[in-house]
Order: structure tokens, then C-alpha cells, then sequence
């Protein structure tokens, strides 16, 4: 029987920080924060290794607590006005071979008490994969559609993010998937509660829904000609 990787101390951590997002309590904390936090997302991260290779072989699970899939919980402040110094989330990004970045079409899982989900797709693409993407929808639309609207995706993700407010250059407002041609964000998610991520079925449940996105994400990777 696997045993639960993370536990409700992440999210009790999580919820303090939250109440106490300055350096001080920080440094203070600093020790939980690895053992209830960090150490168990970095765990999380390396039981999902072998199942990836075999249902996602393209995305790369990194498993350190510096560099790796798990994601930096020192937020920049520099240019937004929100100064609070720390994330009050986790956020675990297995991106794909080919992506240098966060915005490759890949895999995201969000731990944040009281918000938490598992994204598949692209946000944010820069200009050239966005295109690309668009026109992949404009000339397979049978294809988009079956990725779209296949039954066990749709039955758990919804497709979220941003979107222009009028029709992209070259594609006329009433294209028959102009709702779709508009998207800046190309990303759906799944919610997940916390009982769900500190359950011994955390894993098995994370892959289900990674098999679920596989025909999204294979349309997104076949679009800008990576494979998936």
C-alpha cells in the first residue's frame, strides 16, 4: 500500500505564511518549511518519475529542491506591487524536453490551501507558438475539436486564462472557432483538494489526470512540432 507523501503540515505551513509572509517568521520557520514543505514536494516530484516516462515520455520531472521542478518559494518583488517576499503556494512545473521555460506546453501542479489543481498546456506561449497553435486550429478543426472536447478531459478540466478581445490578425470575427482562435493562454486545469494531494492515492489520481490531457497536450505539442 503506498504511503502519503505530502501531509496536512504543508498546508497548515502554507496557511501561516500566509499570516506571517515577512523574513523574520521566515528564517524562524525556515527548518519546517523544508521537512513540511519543500522536502515532501521534492518526494512528490521523484514518485512521479517512473509513471511519466511511460505515460508522458516528453516531460521532465526533476526532482531538487534547487533547479528542479519544484519552483523557487522566494517570490520578485521588483516589479509588482504586491512586496509580500514568499509564494503562499507550491507550484511544481514538469515542463517538456523541448521547452526551456515555463511556457512550453507542460504539466503544473498547484498546492495552495483551499486552491489547488493540476494544469496541462501552455501559458502564456510567446508569439511564434501562439501562432503556430492558432494556425494548427484553423486547418485541423475535426482534430482540435476531438482534443478539445474528448469526454474524460472535459469531464475534469476546464480551459482557463486570457483572451483578446476581438478576433486575432488574419482570422475573420466569424470564424467558427473564433472563441478558441482568441486564447492568449492555451491551459486547462483540473482542481484537486487537499484531502486528495495528502491521500496514499495522490499519485495514482496526478497520472489519471495526466492520461486525461494527453490528447490536449498532443495537439498543442504536434502544433508547434515537438512530440509528446
Amino acid at each position: 500500500m503506498p504511503q502519503p507523501i505530502l501531509s496536512k503540515r504543508l498546508f497548515r505551513f502554507l496557511r501561516e505564511l500566509k499570516d506571517n509572509n515577512n523574513r523574520e517568521w521566515f528564517a524562524e520557520n525556515k527548518l519546517r518549511y523544508e521537512s513540511d514543505v519543500r522536502d515532501p514536494a521534492v518526494e512528490l516530484v521523484a514518485a512521479l518519475e517512473k509513471p511519466l516516462a511511460k505515460a508522458a515520455p516528453m516531460l521532465v520531472a526533476i526532482p531538487k529542491g534547487h533547479g528542479g521542478s519544484v519552483m523557487r518559494i522566494y517570490r520578485d518583488t521588483r516589479f509588482g506591487k504586491n512586496k509580500d517576499p514568499y509564494k503562499t503556494n507550491v507550484g511544481i512545473s514538469i515542463r517538456h524536453q523541448a521547452g526551456k521555460d515555463i511556457h512550453a506546453p507542460g504539466i503544473y501542479i498547484h498546492l495552495e490551501p483551499g486552491d489547488c489543481f493540476i494544469g496541462a498546456g501552455t501559458w502564456r506561449p510567446e508569439s511564434s507558438t501562439l501562432s503556430a497553435i492558432r494556425s494548427s486550429i484553423d486547418s485541423n478543426p475535426a482534430a482540435w475539436k476531438r482534443a478539445r472536447d474528448n469526454k474524460a478531459f472535459r469531464e475534469h478540466f476546464q480551459w482557463v486564462g486570457e483572451s483578446l478581445k476581438t478576433a486575432p490578425r488574419d482570422y475573420p470575427k466569424d470564424h467558427p472557432l473564433i472563441e478558441d482562435l482568441k486564447r492568449k493562454d492555451f491551459i486547462a486545469i483540473a482542481p484537486l483538494t487537499e484531502k486528495d494531494l495528502t491521500g496514499d492515492a495522490a499519485i495514482s489520481l496526478l497520472m489519471e489526470r495526466v492520461r486525461q490531457a494527453k490528447p490536449a497536450m498532443k495537439f498543442l505539442c504536434e502544433a508547434i512540432d515537438v512530440p509528446y
